[in-house]
């Protein structure tokens, strides 16, 4: 990843950010509401909590048989996203509440997801959401050279397979975090001196990493074997909790950016972009499924990334309600406003964006 040099365009002639956030602005103060979090937040936050946590009190306090257990681990796994989409993403994004503390507290619930509060907000806050779909810079699309996520990636010629094996790496992603990615992220930003906020002094990232992670492999690993559950059932279940958990959270993340509609902006030979960094943000970003209830409930308002994106500083709850205001501004400004109408068909289109990205340059 190269250093982050990258200058957005200052150039807004109709002024269509200033327009946007006025009329949003409008709509909260009109309405006498707060842009952050609220009960439907807080009871949500309870059910993916009991969802993530009850079944792992009940595989270690029942005697159960196994294919219950593993009914569990899926469960598990399935909380495990909900609680990381709906609660740790707000509370790092410092929209859960108008509480400092309390936003501190939920974004730290990354540590029993496996991941790390600093290397998070870096790669998510910081490189996503300012360098969205920029090949170099934003790190949720470089892959190791593994899946080719952009057209100015290199090629290889096992990326023709992509469309086919990808998906099955795809229930990697919070594994590697356990187990590789947060020890990676750490080195290599502090090496490059990113951070969200004030900038950690290195002993205490490294200690607090390090502190982190015995806890949750204790909490996850430790624990149930010294209770009694024989220890490939506790590496198995780990297993399937994590790939669970990484298949759901790469799909929803991967249809709001890896899709067909989307661009792959990049700068020009000074570093300066085309585009403002909100216009850039409609020219990369895709929603899906949006009057879908369930994946509106469950996926945190990740569906509705085109909101996110502009306005990160309000919580999910909101975003049903302003996605008109988004909308009909964008199309007033003659602006793409990218979505699918349901999850299959973002999901195919993904499909056929990573299979054309697979081919051959020449060929593609």
């Amino acid at each position: 990843m190269t250093n982050p040099s990258i200058k957005f365009s200052r150039k807004d002639p109709q002024k269509f950010f200033k327009t946007l956030n006025k009329r949003v602005n409008t709509y909260f103060n009109e309405n006498n509401i707060k842009k952050t979090g609220n009960w439907k937040l807080h009871l949500k936050t309870i059910v993916m909590f009991s969802l993530f946590l009850a079944p792992y009190f009940l595989i270690l306090f029942l005697d159960i048989s196994d294919w219950w257990k593993l009914l569990f681990t899926v469960l598990m796994g399935a909380g495990m996203a909900g609680v990381g989409m709906n609660v740790m993403h707000d509370g790092n994004h410092g929209t859960y509440s108008k509480k400092k503390w309390v936003n501190k507290f939920m974004g730290s619930s990354i540590y029993i997801l496996a991941g790390n509060v600093y290397n998070w907000q870096v790669q998510h806050n910081v490189l996503h959401h300012t360098y969205t779909n920029i090949h170099g810079h934003d790190e949720d699309i470089d892959a190791g050279g593994i899946i080719r996520f952009s057209k100015h990636a290199k090629w290889k010629r096992f990326h023709k397979f992509q469309h086919i094996y990808s998906v099955f790496l795809y229930g990697l992603l919070t594994f590697n975090w356990a187990i590789t990615s947060d020890f990676k992220q750490t080195r290599r930003y502090l090496k490059r001196q990113l951070s969200y906020g004030k900038m950690p002094a290195k002993w205490k990232q490294w200690s607090m990493l390090g502190i982190t992670k015995f806890l949750y492999l204790s909490i996850w690993i430790l624990i149930p074997i010294l209770i009694g559950i024989v220890w490939w059932k506790v590496l198995l279940g780990f297993f399937i909790m994590h790939y669970t958990a990484g298949l759901i959270l790469s799909i929803i993340f991967q249809l709001a950016h890896m899709v067909e509609n989307n661009d792959m902006p990049m700068p020009n030979e000074v570093g300066e972009m085309k585009n403002t960094w909100a216009i850039h943000q409609l020219f990369t970003t895709t929603n899906f499924a949006t009057n879908n209830k369930i994946i509106n409930w469950f996926s945190g308002g990740l569906n509705h990334q085109v909101e996110h994106h502009i306005f990160p500083n309000i919580s999910h709850i909101h975003y049903d309600k302003i996605s008109k205001i988004v909308k009909e501004t964008a199309l007033e400004f003659n602006l793409p406003y990218n979505e699918y109408k349901s999850t299959r068909e973002a999901i195919r289109s993904h499909f056929r964006h990573l299979r054309m990205l697979g081919s051959k340059p020449q060929l593609s």
